[in-house]
């Protein structure tokens, strides 16, 4: 983002957007205009655009079987690309999840492990030294960004994204300020950008519409780069709230007929320093707020078709974890997970399953779909492989860019690990078809294990029955991890 383009938010209170931009997943003809044709040259390795969803459960896409509303537009990039149907968060909360992503390491080593707060503002922060994507890809030519949510190292502190090798960064420090949708203030980078906050006001002011402008523009001026865009939205996470004209259209539809009024609004001192303000009727808010990120991702590809780099850039669509139960949120209402079981925190299966699409023309089969078993951790190994870079030994993901391309030679994790430091500490192994969950992990709690070939909600514990299974998934728990000072079991 252009410095004269900062300064201008600066002066403004609000950014105002045109209406047209997040009204259709058509895109317009004037937005065509100002981006205007260009005819790249071929370059030797792809755009990437990682679009991270905050909250959003397994079956929050039509696509995914979603039925109380529609997202056309994530539809269709799974109809031009592939749907991977067994594919896992990094963990049950934004924090750790996100660094598995960045780092290709699971909870059991990556440096973030739990959603650790700073006293006034951001969590705790990434090592200097912490070896990420953002490293990988600066290292071989790209141009680095993130636009939406950071969480990773507070303002000031190593973790900022400015000193992770992030070249530009727009959005919200702070995954507790996240939590509300018309902040007090925004980050470039390491400068404040002071937004007026008045909601009644301009409700332009909304911050996913801004910090989507900032990132259309990035792309306008980085067609002729090479870049890496994680475009970690703060949709549909925590409070429930868009702007009246996105409300409208799902007011009075049938599909929420029942709907009861959520009186829970936390309007108090804490409202927008972390609690919630959600609007009246959290139904149609949600389906609301889940269309406009569906809008969204329509302009990202709308603007990369009229570039003339869309054949070049590969676009990934993911959720940082399973659905939450906060502000009014309602996951069982729209059926969030589908067949799965458990929420945001849980790691069963609903927990931490998340739909994963790739999009990339020429090198992934339109309409196709994969049943591999992968996870955030094997997304750094993946870029790895696609530009042809070396990695540190530590990483623990597995590339898997043999089952983007379907030729057949794909390797399989011999396990996937994850653990959690809240709620008295809990693990979780899946190997094959069994699945091992340990609750309660301070007071040695016991062993749970699922067949997901029969039984992928969870249903039916069968460790009595299989206790050799139970031993080797208890040792594997032991030795998947190493002990950190920051985040420990006890």
């Amino acid at each position: 983002m252009k410095k004269e383009r900062c300064k201008r938010i600066l002066r403004c209170s609000t950014v105002a957007l045109s209406a047209a931009t997040l009204s259709s997943c058509i895109p317009t003809i004037a937005v065509l205009t100002v981006v205007g044709t260009h005819n790249a040259e071929p370059k030797e390795n792809p755009n990437i655009i990682f679009v991270l969803a905050d909250d959003l459960g397994y079956a929050d896409l039509s696509c995914m079987g979603q039925e109380k509303f529609s997202t056309p537009n994530i539809d269709k990039l799974a109809s031009q690309g592939m749907l991977f149907t067994q594919h896992y968060s990094g963990s049950s909360v934004s924090a750790p999840s996100r660094s598995c992503l960045i780092t290709g390491q699971h909870t059991g080593h990556t440096v973030i492990r739990g959603n650790k707060e700073m006293p006034v503002e951001g969590q705790h922060p990434l090592p200097t030294d912490t070896y990420t994507i953002f490293k990988l890809l600066k290292d071989n030519g790209y141009k680095t960004s993130v636009f939406g949510k950071w969480g990773l190292g507070a303002p000031g502190t190593e973790g900022a994204p400015e000193n992770q090798s992030v070249d530009e960064f727009f959005g919200y420090n702070c995954q507790r300020q996240a939590h509300n949708y018309f902040p007090y203030h925004l980050w470039h980078n390491d400068e404040k950008i002071v937004l007026d906050g008045n909601k009644e006001k301009d409700e332009n002011d909304y911050a996913p519409y801004i910090i989507h402008k900032e990132a259309l523009d990035f792309i306008k001026e980085n067609r002729d780069t090479t870049f890496f865009m994680w475009y970690t939205s703060v949709i549909p996470h925590a409070e429930l709230k868009v702007p009246e004209k996105e409300l409208l259209p799902f007011v009075g539809d049938p599909a929420f007929e029942k709907e009861v009024a959520y009186n829970g609004c936390d309007d108090g001192m804490y409202y927008k320093n972390g609690g919630y303000g959600s609007q009246k009727y959290t139904h149609a808010t949600f389906a609301a707020m889940v269309s406009v990120l569906d809008k969204q991702v329509g302009e990202i590809c709308a603007t990369l078709d009229s570039l003339g780099i869309a054949d070049n850039t590969m676009i990934v669509f993911t959720s940082d974890n399973g659905p939450h139960l906060e502000g009014g949120a309602d996951p069982d209402f729209f059926n969030s997970n589908g067949e799965l079981h458990g929420y945001k925190r849980d790691l069963y299966e609903g927990g931490i399953r998340v739909p994963f699409i790739v999009k990339w023309n020429k090198t992934v089969k339109k309409n196709s779909k994969s049943e591999h078993v992968s996870a955030f951790w094997d997304f750094l190994p993946t870029v790895a492989e696609i530009i042809n870079a070396e990695l540190p030994e530590n990483i623990d993901g597995v590339s898997y860019l043999d089952e983007l391309k379907g030729n057949g030679k794909q390797k399989e994790h011999d396990y996937l690990y994850w653990e959690f430091h809240e709620n008295n500490g809990r693990q979780a192994i899946r190997k094959g078809d069994w699945k091992a969950v340990k609750y309660d992990v301070h007071n040695n709690g016991k062993i749970e294990l699922y067949n997901l070939a029969d039984d992928v909600s969870e249903k039916n514990d069968v460790a009595d029955e299989y206790p050799e299974i139970v031993a080797e998934m208890d040792s594997l728990m032991k030795v998947s991890r190493t002990e950190s000072e920051l985040f420990k079991f006890q």
